[in-house]
């Protein structure tokens, strides 16, 4: 079938059958509408020839000789070519005539195409049609015949005759310049001698049979040759549509033969690169051409179909090597995508999805390929790197992206350019120089998709039709052609779309219920091997440059990669990252090679430490919480901060890789505490390591950088020869004093270490001076006396092993009377245990109770290499104990008790090893490395009395231990030190700090050993200074004991946080009085015991010296050591503390403690002496249903703790109550509970009873929920189908004889019989009378949440509520915050109502990655929740106690006054300018150019709160004169308000409101209400308001916002307020229209006073604006013009005149308008100024900022002190009037003010008022019964006159009987 309209392939069908005939018909009909149709008779076997015609008008016709174009699919040419080869000249020529007669015949005239099929077996020509145009492959014969035919074309139509056609007379080998006349039937042309090739390059897809694609197009990359040449209809950024023809290009090759132009088609095709969305044949086209059909030119017409059709032509490629590079492709466009849509995000201000961040390292690429699938694990090792993983294999491939988006990758040796691009139904890869190749989505079979883009023509199959596999069922229309698809499976179609539908590549056209399931083919996914080509592609010597640029990684590249947030490379996993650190510290052979290696080791040390620092360095400087701030906090682009992100995620791993560096560089530097020198750049990133904050994680690698840092010293052998030179200069009589020497330790540091390095030495007398030296430094603290050298003959020849013998006497500290035998010998080497034990003299002494084995030089192993070290200790520690348990007998034999033996290695650290006669001669390894006097000096020994000790790390003064208790119930790191250094009464207490200090160090380190993962064991601290302390006698103990106890106030003072976080319960010191002999004194303070200092005297034994009983110095009482060795209360608390931590919280019972240290440091700020019994905490414990004081010590079984505590301030110093409530997060989960929430209400109810301040502590996780855990193991289902559980169930129910052993009211239900069993179905689960349902489990506690927000809403109206969030605080938990009002937050405390995990459940993905997102500082301090952010829990309760200074002391009084030592006479020295200044600078100060002006409050005093929100306004707290004031003022600034985007709407975005200074809006007029009522509530503050606002902002978006509602919440708050308000409008300050509104004192007469600075304005508008309006938008200023200006008044003389002046007044009125506007503005100003408010009585007086400090300070101080006579005659007198009130103060003040005078009249009343307390409460009784009195009256006058007489009588005999008895109205009597 051909439609005659048709063409290029479209309107043709070949129809084999009738049902190909109907298909054929509608496809045909649809595609060329309307055309006539033709049904001819199909040739097969046949070439298509065509010949190409031109004719002009005089009748001529030329044949340009003709192509060959039988390479078609679907009708459609491929390929052309010229001349035809495949005829013979003779056969074409005839072909050529007959075409010139044909056209001749119908008089042709122009271009056109005669088309022919050729049958070559017969050489017979069958006419096709004419194209009469002019075809696409025209210049096929401009090539061969060199007539340019669209020129000729043109000439045609100007009327030349082809003859005399310049191009036409070539072709025929004539001259183009002449005229003659040309036969064009009968002469001949000259045959042409080249041939060209062409072929089309169009937008189909050779892999599925040449289907048309369309879409976008990015760039076309072509190149012409002299010999190729081709165009493009399609430029960069073009596409390709729908409905658009499929071809785009057209190239064209030239050869002297066909073999020629075929070669050179061929490159040209490889060259061509076409990137974008649509595909391309150009590979497919190189492969078609290397056939051999088409090389020998045996092809026909239906070939290139049959090829299709048969997929014969493949592309050459290995399919792995494809399959690889796809893999590779994908990952990286998923990368790709991913990190825009992160960076989108990041832009936005939505921090990353964790689990969006994982696939940023690993993920998973799918592939299918020829029915297989292939699963890769991609990880991602580097920015530019992969290691994918299949089967058994795992390949690394390095990238680099082009700046034409594609792909260099190497694998190994081999690189190829890749580039590609995800489509809807496959992944489109093309290897350059290779192929291009597709790999299929997986596909759902019973989905019938589109392939391409198009339009739906129409359903094949009606809807619910069956249909079989590889049958139509529908037809599209795509690039004008229609197209059929069919379907992969039998089965029941279902259209999904309605004809005419526009469809794209993958949209869902129709769906199968499929026949039979069973038969659709599945792929398999791949295993085993995956073996790659191992080439690098045709062109990979062309690509050399960029395999050079892609360099392997290296060792420190592949950690660096690591801590950058990539994945580990294989390698890396198969060593681990401490692995590769220690490979990289690897040992060299020969010196030099290791020298070098060193250098190599600490450049790549340096380098990673700066690669952790620089990826770190930020995150770092958030942690304190800022953590949720990190998008807000970066300055950088989003592509470094995600790059950031990404690494801190691999924090964990990257902090194991520093570490272990740093271990490194420490176990390969490190002798003894001392490193060599490191570069400078080293040590510059180990001090910025050892800056890192403490939080974090970032502790450890903290710490370790710190010891490098403290441990650099002299290298080992520089300060071996400074030793060895101080020996040979010193005589015997020097070694006590070097041995003793402090300044040789801190200068030189002559340690035992660096001694036993000359024991060796080839000098006898320094061999044998160091020996000496060694034993009097480690007798230090002992008696030793006799130091011999031994040169007995028979010792000296019976022990030829030995180089040297020493003897000495000694005594331990404390002992005169009992001395010891010590003896040393010194060994060449380990090889002399042998001689020694066969032949070994050991001095003729009575008994000798300790030896030392010295061996001067054992052999040393690499330093670098761990594993050696420690096989060669070992055999060395075996070696000695074989040598020792040899020796046995003979030590038993001399009295020996102890034997040390010291192993010196050369070069290193020596090694001390310990054997006890006690232990079978066994070694103690608790004690190795300990030099050996000090286990007894620390008491080491009677701690194991108790604990099972492993040691963590032991130095030469100090030993850190992890003990447990023989009981296995407690846990204590033990930190023990010795000490030489002698202390005098005057640095006793410093010295005695600066250790402990130093020991919480120590501790610090400790905790992170990994023997304590996991564990949170409690701490105690043990000193031993062992010099007496010179000139104390028995009377200094209880002096000692003060000195002790200040240094430990000093400590909780300055690190009392420190000391909670490590949980350090105990702290003892023992020093030695100098009595003769010496006394010891032990100094202990318990933190149980509030850290007071207690000193025992201790008895000691007379021969070791150790202590055997302790007698308390103040009470005498006496106790044994295994008393002294009692864990206190807060070491068993340590399972609780790590609980509460773990909530990141304090444990509650600790929150008493850190009150007592944050009183300590309040009083040494404020005064010398700290009184005793700062907090006295009384644990209240709810009892049939009232609070009664008990202390459970933590044994608590309610979550919820109430202490009655009374505090001793600088403000109240005999002390103040507080009701102290607290969740206890260690019971569980500090969940309100029923009898939680009645502990809480209670102790509520009794702060408002007792009026004073209720304080809570927040650490929750809301309302308890549970269920009943007694009906779990009995409750049966009843299944629907018990053999198909999926149909679900009918009901639960309990079996009869389980419910007969419930309670009654466990359940309610109704009992059933099935197959006779009793069933007990049930309706509801009640749980009344188990166990597990007390305390609530559901609605209950939902009613107890009920009952405490009440009350706490209560609580803020009648007493002083505070709130601290000291940890998660959960539903009601955060609701209580809130009601409480007033909240102090800890940066990781945060309030929500909702956690985050529940969240992500609901929202079904990760949204929120910590609770901090819901409800941290950085949510509820902008939103005005929190009042005050705090860093940690000793913060907090600072906080606390500093928001209590301002708080009276109970509801009745008025807030506390203190003397201040910034006396209120002071002036003001910063003044507030007119352009816009910090206001904070007006109320505290601020340090300009050096030098400090003081603001309005007390210097120190003033304290912001709710810094945070409605930042156009400041509040806070602070002090006048000493006065506490409540204070609001106004930021003249311009400010931000960030409303943050929510992370579980991708779409929302950060968005920043910029707010003016000096104007209200919403959050601000809130922030403002919201203080004034807190000041007012509870706090009974004195309010002070520099009022400096032009009014509210009332756009659109702020009047939405309710501006109107907030800023009438500012009057509500002024109307209630009961306390003096005092409104100061300061300096250059104006109040003006809604703002005076909202403040003015009429709104509480009986409080309000307004002042205003005499530089200060209020009116209703600006000068400006009231200018506009009073003078009439300046009618008015040119009417003051003309009569004030001379110029003008001329003017109108000569305009009334008659004179045309009017030109020039308008000139001048223009002239002198801005300056007489300045004019208007200044007369308008004028009524704004503070005489003219005072006039009117809008202000009580005009003032001068500088004095004002003094006159307010009187004015408040007055008006608070007659404001709180005035309460209290309220509360007396009921009934009584404010107003009344103040006039019977007036009355009583009247002669003091009267004699004062005006101006000192407030003064003279305040004073009056507070030195006459006992006057003013005679008036206020006398007032009380006057007013009893007349009440009494009026209650016995409206009675009625019968009863009156008998009442009177009855009351009359009623006071005498009291009068008798001595009652309560004896008085009235």
């Amino acid at each position: 079938l051909k439609a005659s309209e048709g063409g290029g392939g479209k309107g043709i069908r070949k129809c084999a059958n009738d049902e190909e005939l109907r298909t054929g018909w509608e496809q045909v009909t649809n595609e060329v509408v309307g055309s006539p149709i033709f049904m001819m008779q199909l040739c097969t076997g046949a070439r298509h020839l065509e010949v190409q015609l031109v004719g002009d008008e005089y009748g001529s016709v030329v044949a340009l000789i003709g192509r060959d174009c039988s390479t078609q699919r679907r009708f459609q040419k491929i390929f052309e070519e010229g001349p035809p080869t495949i005829a013979t000249k003779e056969d074409f020529r005839e072909a050529e005539k007959a075409a010139q007669r044909l056209a001749m015949s119908v008089g042709y005239r122009g271009a056109g195409t005669v088309e022919y099929l050729y049958k070559p077996d017969s050489r017979g020509f069958y006419f096709l049609e004419l194209n009469p145009r002019l075809q696409v492959e025209h210049p096929v014969t401009e090539g061969i015949t060199g007539v340019n035919v669209p020129a000729l074309q043109l000439q045609i139509g100007m009327g030349i005759p082809l003859q005399r056609v310049p191009d036409i007379r070539r072709f025929y080998g004539l001259d183009p310049d002449e005229a003659s006349q040309i036969d064009f039937l009968n002469d001949a042309y000259v045959y042409p001698s080249t041939h060209v090739i062409a072929a089309r390059v169009t937008a189909e897809n050779p892999d599925d049979a040449f289907r048309p694609t369309s879409g976008r197009i990015e760039r076309i990359r072509f190149q012409s040759t002299p010999n190729v040449w081709g165009y493009f209809s399609i430029g960069a950024n073009g596409g390709i549509h729908e409905f658009a023809d499929s071809q785009f290009g057209h190239i064209f090759a030239s050869g002297p033969t066909r073999e020629h132009a075929r070669k050179a088609l061929q490159i040209a095709l490889k060259n061509i690169s076409v990137v974008g969305e649509i595909r391309n044949p150009t590979e497919y086209l190189v492969e078609l051409a290397e056939t051999e059909e088409f090389k020998n030119n045996s092809i026909d017409t239906a070939w290139l179909d049959k090829l299709i059709a048969e997929k014969t032509i493949k592309m050459k490629c290995n399919a792995n090597d494809m399959i690889f590079y796809a893999a590779c492709l994908r990952a990286h466009l998923q990368v790709k995508e991913q990190q825009r849509k992160i960076l989108d995000g990041i832009k936005k201000g939505h921090m990353p999805l964790q689990s969006n961040l994982k696939i940023l390292q690993s993920f998973q690429v799918e592939l299918a390929h020829e029915s297989t699938k292939y699963n890769f694990q991609v990880s991602r090792t580097a920015q530019d790197a992969f290691a994918l993983t299949i089967g058994e294999t795992t390949l690394e491939a390095r990238f680099r992206e082009q700046p034409d988006g594609s792909l260099y990758v190497r694998c190994g040796d081999a690189v190829a350019q890749i580039s590609g691009v995800e489509e809807p139904l496959c992944l489109r890869l093309r290897v350059e120089g290779q192929a291009t190749i597709t790999f299929p989505r997986i596909r759902d079979p019973s989905e019938l998709r589109s392939d391409f883009n198009g339009k739906l023509v129409r359903y094949l199959h009606a809807d619910g039709a069956d249909i079989k596999e590889g049958e139509p069922f529908a037809e599209l229309e795509a690039m004008k052609m229609i197209m059929s698809l069919r379907a992969g499976v039998s089965g029941k179609v279902h259209h999904t779309l309605g004809a005419g539908a526009i469809v794209a590549a993958g949209d869902l056209l129709a769906t199968l219920d499929l026949a039979d399931p069973s038969k659709v083919q599945t792929v398999k996914p791949f295993s085993g091997a995956f073996q790659l080509s191992k080439k690098g592609g045709r062109n990979a010597e062309a690509k050399k440059e960029v395999l050079d640029s892609l360099p392997s990684p290296t060792k420190d590249g592949m950690l660096s990669a690591v801590l950058c947030g990539f994945c580990a490379s294989p390698e890396l996993s198969k060593l681990g990252g401490v692995g590769i650190v220690q490979h990289i510290f690897k040992s060299h052979e020969d010196g030099a090679a290791e020298d070098q290696g060193m250098e190599v080791a600490l450049d790549a040390t340096c380098k990673l430490l700066g690669v952790f620092l620089e990826n770190e360095r930020f995150v770092a400087s958030l942690v304190g919480g800022d953590e949720t701030q990190t998008i807000q906090r970066f300055q950088g682009p989003p592509e470094e901060l995600l790059s950031k992100i990404l690494a801190h995620t691999a924090l964990k791993e990257s902090l194991h890789i520093v570490s272990s560096l740093l271990r490194s560089l420490s176990s390969n530097f490190a002798l003894e505490g001392a490193i060599s020198a490191l570069p400078m750049d080293l040590v510059a990133k180990l001090t910025e390591l050892r800056a890192l904050p403490d939080a974090g994680g970032y502790g450890q690698v903290k710490l370790l950088a710190q010891q490098l840092l403290t441990q650099m010293n002299k290298p080992l052998g520089m300060r071996r020869e400074d030793l060895r030179d101080t020996l040979l200069k010193s005589t015997r009589k020097d070694l006590l004093a070097l041995a003793n020497s402090h300044d040789a330790e801190r200068r030189m540091y002559f340690g035992l270490d660096l001694i036993s390095s000359l024991f060796s030495d080839e000098d006898q007398s320094v061999r044998s001076k160091a020996v000496e030296v060694y034993i009097l430094r480690t007798y230090r603290g002992y008696t030793v006396q006799d130091v011999e050298t031994v040169d007995a003959k028979d010792v000296v020849d019976k022990t030829p092993a030995a180089q040297l013998h020493l003897t000495w006497t000694f005594a331990p500290p404390g002992v005169q009377q009992k001395t010891q035998k010590g003896y040393a010998i010194v060994l060449p080497d380990m090889s002399a245990y042998e001689s020694l034990v066969e032949s070994w003299k050991i001095p003729a002494a009575p008994e000798i109770t300790e030896i030392h084995i010295l061996v001067a030089k054992v052999p040393s192993t690499s330093r670098k290499n761990s594993d050696e070290s420690r096989v060669a200790l070992c055999s060395a520690v075996s070696r000695t104990a074989d040598m020792i348990s040899s020796a046995a007998p003979m030590l038993d034999a001399k009295g020996c008790v102890v034997v040390n033996v010291m192993l010196a290695h050369a070069g290193h650290v020596p090694s001390y090893l310990h054997f006890h006669k006690a232990s079978g001669w066994k070694e103690i390894p608790e004690y190795r490395n300990m030099r050996s006097t000090l286990p007894s000096l620390i008491e080491l020994p009677q701690i194991q009395t108790e604990f099972t000790v492993s040691p963590l790390e032991h130095g030469r003064i100090f030993a850190m231990d992890f003990g447990v208790s023989k009981d296995k119930k407690t846990e204590v790191v033990f930190a023990r030190a010795a000490s030489h250094i002698a202390m005098g009464l005057d640095t006793l207490a410093s010295s005695i700090l600066s250790d402990l200090l130093t020991s919480c160090d120590f501790i610090e380190r400790a905790m992170l050993d990994p023997v304590l993962e996991n564990r949170h064991p409690a701490a105690q601290i043990f000193l031993h200074s062992l010099p007496p302390i010179p000139d104390t006698t028995q009377r200094d103990f209880k002096y000692l004991q003060v000195l002790f106890g200040s240094a430990v106030q000093q400590l909780m003072a300055e690190s009392g946080s420190r000391v909670l976080k490590l949980r350090i319960a105990k702290i003892e010191v023992k020093v030695w009085v100098a009595t003769s002999p010496p006394t010891a004194l032990r100094l202990m303070a318990e933190s149980s015991m509030g850290w007071e200092a207690v000193a025992f005297q201790e008895t000691l034994d007379t021969l070791t010296g150790s202590p055997i009983s302790f007698k308390n110095v103040e009470t005498q009482e006496e106790c044994s050591g295994v008393e002294m060795l009692r864990q206190p209360v807060e070491t068993q608390r340590s399972s609780k503390r790590t609980i509460a931590r773990r909530a990141g919280s304090t444990y509650i019972y600790d929150f008493p403690a850190l009150l007592r240290i944050s009183l300590t440091k309040l009083w040494m700020k404020s005064c010398d002496k700290v009184p005793v019994k700062l907090v006295v905490a009384r644990e209240l414990v709810l009892q049939a249903g009232e609070l009664v004081e008990q202390e459970q010590l933590g044994n608590n079984r309610v979550g919820m703790v109430v202490w009655q505590c009374t505090l001793r301030t600088p403000e109240y110093p005999e002390g103040r109550e507080i009701i102290l409530i607290g969740n206890d997060v260690t019971v569980k989960a500090g969940s309100f509970g029923v009898e939680e929430s009645d502990v809480f209400h209670k102790a509520s109810e009794l702060a408002r009873k007792k009026g004073i301040p209720r304080v809570y502590i927040a650490c929750n996780s809301g309302a308890r929920i549970g269920g009943v855990e007694e009906l779990k193991s009995v409750v049966q289902v009843e299944w629907v189908d018990s053999d198909d559980l999926l149909k679900g169930f009918k009901y639960l129910y309990i079996p009869d004889a389980d419910m007969q052993k419930l309670p009654p009211q466990a359940v309610e239900s109704h009992a059933i019989s099935v197959n006779g069993e009793t069933r007990h179905v049930l309706d509801a689960v009640i749980g009344a009378g188990l166990a597990s349902t007390k305390g609530g489990v559901g609605v209950e506690c939902l009613q107890g949440s009920g009952l405490i927000a009440g009350e706490t809403s209560r609580a803020y109206e009648e007493t002083f509520t505070l709130s601290y969030a000291t940890g998660r605080s959960v539903g009601i938990g955060a609701y209580l915050n809130r009601l409480g009002q007033r909240n102090i937050q800890m940066v990781h405390g945060p309030m929500i109502l909702t956690g985050a995990e529940m969240l992500n459940k609901v929202l079904g993905q990760q949204v929120y990655t910590t609770m901090d997102q819901l409800g941290g500082p950085h949510i509820m301090v902008p939103n005005g929740v929190t009042h005050e952010l705090v860093q940690n829990d000793q913060d907090g309760v600072e906080a606390i106690l500093r928001w209590l200074s301002f708080v009276p002391q109970n509801v009745l009084t008025i807030p506390p006054m203190i003397s201040s030592r910034d006396p209120a006479s002071r002036r003001v020295q910063f003044t507030p300018t007119k352009s816009p200044y910090d206001p904070r600078h007006m109320l505290a100060g601020v340090n300009v150019d050096g030098e400090w002006q003081a603001g309005f409050c007390d210097d120190g005093s003033f304290h912001e709160y709710l810094a945070g929100w409605g930042k156009s306004v400041v509040v806070g707290r602070g002090r006048l004169g000493g006065m506490p004031l409540g204070i609001v003022a106004v930021e003249t600034r311009g400010m931000e308000r960030r409303i943050p985007a929510d992370p579980q709407e991708a779409n929302s975005s950060d968005v920043v409101e910029i707010q003016a200074g000096q104007v209200w809006y919403p959050d601000s007029a809130y922030k403002t209400a919201q203080a004034i009522r807190d000041f007012n509530h509870g706090e009974h503050l004195p309010l002070l308001i520099f009022a400096n606002w032009r009014g509210f902002s009332g756009g659109t978006r702020d009047m939405f916002a309710e501006v109107l509602k907030y800023g009438s919440m500012i009057v509500d708050a002024l109307v209630e307020y009961k306390q003096p308000v005092t409104i100061y409008i300061p300096p250059n300050g104006e109040l003006r229209g809604g703002a005076w509104v909202v403040l003015d004192p009429k709104i509480n007469m009986e409080q309000i006073e307004m002042f205003a600075d005499v530089e200060a304005r209020g009116g209703i508008l600006e000068p400006p604006a009231a200018a506009e309006v009073y003078f009439k938008k300046d009618k008015q200023v040119v009417e003051m013009m003309h009569r004030c200006d001379d110029a003008l008044k001329q003017l109108d003389i000569r305009q009334a005149k008659g004179e045309d002046v009017a030109r020039e007044i308008q000139q001048r009125e223009k002239l002198l308008l801005p300056v007489y506007q300045q004019v208007a503005w200044e007369y308008c100003d004028l009524h704004d100024r503070a005489p003219r408010m005072k006039s009117v009585g809008a202000i009580r007086e005009g003032l001068s900022w500088a004095e004002s400090r003094e006159y307010l300070h009187w004015r408040i101080r007055r008006r608070v002190q007659e404001n709180g006579v005035a309460r209290k005659l309220m509360r007396a007198v009921s009934g009584m009037s404010y107003v009344s009130a103040m006039q019977v103060v007036t009355d009583l003040c009247r002669k003091a003010a009267a004699v004062a005078g005006v101006e000192a009249e407030d003064r003279a009343v305040a004073t009056w008022i507070e030195e006459n307390r006992s006057e003013v409460q005679l008036r206020i009784e006398r007032e009380r019964q006057r007013a009893t009195e007349e009440e009494v009256y009026r209650l016995v006058s409206s009675l009625p006159a019968a009863r009156r007489a008998e009442v009177v009588r009855d009351l009359f005999g009623y006071t005498r009987v009291a009068a008798k008895a001595g009652g309560p109205t004896s008085g009235m009597a």
